[in-house]
């Protein structure tokens, strides 16, 4: 008989935080707009646990045009206000225009011509985090460092522990529990 998995604590609350633990939280994601889309996530999640995001993940996708970023900066006050009243995600106004605001921001690096993916892991990899233990922190130098980059291109709502969250989320930093039988897959 096969003895259970070991995963980070935080993923043994429920099956719904387990499945995202297994598949999805520390594989790399290159692709930008998913990026951005976990971005917008973590942001939602400040203050709140993780499973109340993954509860409202496919809500989510519905109210924010399946995060495509060329509709939701197209979002007027009317539609902050319809987000307001959906009881299927996190109603908070300052996170709703954040999206709406990061989407102007996503589109006007595209505009640029640099590309939101190339740009996140390249500050990520010029700031590489140098902890013995980096499941344990809250914040890096690393997320410092892109945290500010992305404040400099108009982004809102990314401060450094929330940026860091979402570095681990996107594969950037490892933050599997060394016990984890996800860690070194994701090293």
């Amino acid at each position: 008989m096969d003895s259970p998995k070991q995963r980070c604590k935080w993923a043994c609350g429920n099956m719904l935080l387990r499945d995202y633990h297994d598949a999805e939280w520390g594989k790399p994601i290159k692709n930008a707009r998913s990026l951005w889309e976990m971005l917008v996530l973590e942001s939602f999640q400040a203050g709140l646990s993780w499973n109340t995001v993954l509860q409202k993940r496919e809500n989510f996708r519905k109210a924010c045009a399946r995060f495509d970023p060329e509709k939701v900066a197209q979002f007027t006050e009317h539609d902050v206000q319809r987000l307001m009243q959906d009881a299927g995600i996190i109603r908070s106004r300052l996170k709703i225009e954040a999206t709406v605001k990061n989407a102007h921001a996503y589109l006007q690096m595209q505009a640029a011509g640099e590309d939101f993916a190339d740009f996140a892991w390249g500050v990520a990899q010029q700031n590489p985090v140098k902890a013995e233990h980096p499941h344990a922190l809250a914040q890096t130098l690393a997320s410092q460092v892109l945290s500010k980059e992305l404040k400099k291109r108009g982004f809102c709502f990314v401060g450094p522990v929330i940026v860091y969250a979402w570095m681990q989320a996107a594969g950037m930093v490892n933050g599997h529990e060394p016990d984890c039988f996800r860690y070194h897959a994701c090293d």
